[in-house]
């Protein structure tokens, strides 16, 4: 009897044991996954090219069992705020620069982890079709956000239509316009809005990704544009407290394939820069 209690027992401890190993492996499916083992990252994105990019970076991913969900976003304000809150693992959207500010801004830990593209910025019109033709008391368009509003004044200063007062640098708004011999009218839009907007303005700075949706090719169609090693590189995002998850090296590691890398050079090179 004695040892048949003891079998009992035995056989208890081990169905337990085997449960909690089988309950932890469950759990492993998340930012918290070491290498190799299953897990799955919410992404938040924004819509168009970066769509067609990451449809590579998921591929490359789901060979090292991670599966890589895509949130699409059409504006630059919800994916930090849904990172934010807990509803994505990370996002890439943006630039350092206006992460910096949107974070100071709405009080969010966030952080970088790591570079993926350069999206040379350009100045587009459908009336006019170089800057030698802008004339005095022209509307010009750029985005209302403070930091992609300071790189198209940084863009108007390069192509001679304006100087800005200095050392304000990537915090310049229209206020630091310190000559502005044309006396060009600025209007602050938002980005995404500015390619619908375009027709009634003389010409606009629009973001990349935008333009692309646009139907512009940056290189062909822009009046003006930023230098392929301007320093305005998007990045990876995550909440600060899981930015040494293991599994964001993995998501890293993807991005920073020869696969995805290759992808970039051949389908977009003209316009967008892999920067890693």
């Amino acid at each position: 009897m004695k040892q048949k209690m003891v079998f009992i027992v035995l056989t208890l401890v081990l169905t337990f044991t085997l449960a909690a190993c089988s309950s932890k492996s469950d759990t492993n499916e998340g930012a918290g996954a070491g290498d190799g083992e299953k897990a799955t990252l919410k992404v938040g994105i924004s819509a168009g090219v970066e769509e067609e990019i990451w449809a590579q970076v998921k591929e490359v991913a789901a060979k090292d069992n991670l599966d890589i969900e895509l949130v699409v976003f059409n504006d630059y304000v919800q994916p930090n705020k849904v990172l934010a809150e807990g509803e994505l693992d990370a996002n890439a959207f943006q630039h350092e620069p206006y992460l910096d500010q949107f974070k100071k801004d709405n009080n969010l830990d966030l952080v970088k982890i790591a570079n993926t593209l350069n999206f040379p910025i350009g100045f587009y019109s459908e009336k006019i079709k170089a800057v030698s033709e802008i004339k005095e008391g022209d509307v010009i368009g750029l985005p209302n956000d403070p930091t992609n509003g300071a790189r198209a004044l940084i863009l108007f200063e390069n192509a001679g239509l304006i100087k800005l007062k200095e050392g304000v640098g990537i915090k310049a708004t229209v206020r630091d316009i310190a000559e502005n011999k044309l006396n060009l009218k600025f209007e602050e839009l938002d980005a995404a809005f500015i390619p619908k907007a375009l027709g009634d303005l003389t010409a606009a700075v629009i973001n990349t990704n935008y333009a692309v949706e646009a139907g512009f090719v940056p290189t062909k169609d822009a009046i003006f544009i930023e230098p392929k090693d301007s320093p305005w590189v998007n990045i990876i995002a995550v909440r600060t407290e899981d930015k040494d998850k293991p599994v964001f090296q993995r998501l890293i590691k993807a991005y920073h394939s020869d696969q995805v890398k290759k992808f970039v050079e051949e389908k977009y090179g003209t316009y967008i820069v892999a920067s890693w």
